[in-house]
């Protein structure tokens, strides 16, 4: 899957999104260097702070499979990641990053650690 394809995905997975509050859809759709998929989507909560975003969600549900840092190949994602997704991305190790822009040209960040500069990294 290309970039196009992946944010294309996450396009689709949004329409899943549960924000009754910002009415703000956000999709990801991770793809694993084994050819495996998972999608991801906002989750929003009334106290505001508890919602989830939807690379969080996706790379939890990798999780729960087995799937640790660096078994990411890229990420499509229907908007730019905040900066909290930015870390996930980047602790990930996922080595490509694609979301839309709003101008709707597609983003390309390889690897994700790109997104955000002098990252945290504990020992």
């Amino acid at each position: 899957m290309n970039g196009q394809e992946l944010v294309e995905r996450a396009e689709s997975a949004a329409k899943n999104a549960y924000a009754p509050y910002s009415n703000y859809l956000v999709g990801a759709v991770l793809l694993l260097k084994d050819g495996r998929v998972y999608e991801g989507v906002n989750v929003e909560n009334a106290a505001y702070p508890l919602g989830v975003c939807a690379e969080r969600t996706a790379i939890s549900r990798a999780a729960t499979d087995g799937v640790r840092p660096g078994d990411i190949d890229a990420v499509g994602i229907t908007a730019s990641p905040c900066g909290g997704c930015r870390q996930w991305l980047h602790e990930w190790k996922v080595e490509r990053v694609y979301f839309r822009r709003e101008d709707g040209s597609i983003a390309d960040y390889a690897p994700a650690s790109q997104l955000l500069p002098d990252t945290w990294n504990l020992p």
